[in-house]
Parts: C-alpha cells; sequence; structure tokens
C-alpha cells in the first residue's frame, strides 16, 4: 500500500492550498483516513481526519481547512484557506487500511509534502 501526497508548496499568508493523497496497492477497505503535520523538533500532530466517517479537525484549523474524501474512498484532500505562518509544516496523509477482507487494519503515512507559509 503506498500512499501519494501532492499539492504542497510556498504561499504568501492568506492564501490558500489543497494538498490530495491518494491510496494505491492491495486494499479491501480504507478508514480513518487523514492529514497530520510536523514542525522540526516537534511531535507529529493531527490536523484534519475522519474517523468512523466524521471528519475531526484541531482546535488551531477548525473554520480555515476542509477535509474531503474521493467517492472511491481512496483520495483524502485538505483544502487549506487563510493559511497562517503558523501553519508552515511538512503535511502527512495517514490512513487506516485493510488488504483482505479477512485481517486487521494496518497504518499507513505517505512522505510528507511540504507546506511554506510566508508573512
Amino acid at each position: 500500500v503506498q500512499l501519494q501526497a501532492s499539492g504542497g508548496g510556498l504561499v504568501q499568508a492568506g492564501g490558500s492550498l489543497t494538498l490530495s493523497c491518494t491510496a494505491s496497492g492491495t486494499i479491501y477497505s480504507i478508514v480513518d483516513m487523514g492529514w497530520y503535520r510536523q514542525t522540526p523538533g516537534n511531535q507529529r500532530e493531527m490536523v484534519a481526519a475522519f474517523s468512523s466517517g466524521n471528519p475531526n479537525y484541531s482546535p488551531s484549523v477548525k473554520g480555515r481547512f476542509i477535509v474531503s474524501r474521493g467517492h472511491n474512498h481512496l483520495t483524502v484532500n485538505l483544502q487549506m484557506n487563510s493559511l497562517k505562518p503558523e501553519d508552515t509544516a511538512t503535511y502527512y496523509c495517514n490512513a487506516n487500511v485493510k488488504q483482505f477482507s479477512v485481517g486487521p487494519y494496518m497504518e499507513y503515512w505517505g512522505k510528507g509534502t511540504l507546506v511554506t507559509v510566508s508573512s
């Protein structure tokens, strides 16, 4: 299973960016798909993610970011609006994937994509 993220880059404060992540490989089911971020020296934190079908947001991004999933549930997007310099981080896609009808869900991470917000 691979999670391929795209959409990071440099944006001015107040601007917008959209991140996308697509899962590929042997996949039977995906649950709890979403986005996390990390800055140097800090722990990875949840930004926005689906849990049991419902979106959850970090208080720091609620009202500015929107997380959505594609119709086939293999994709998760993060629309980031009103970006602030403190949103600068490496963003990681995360998903809990079941590869076969039997067996456990396993957690997967994509390679990070850097988002830089200039002031």
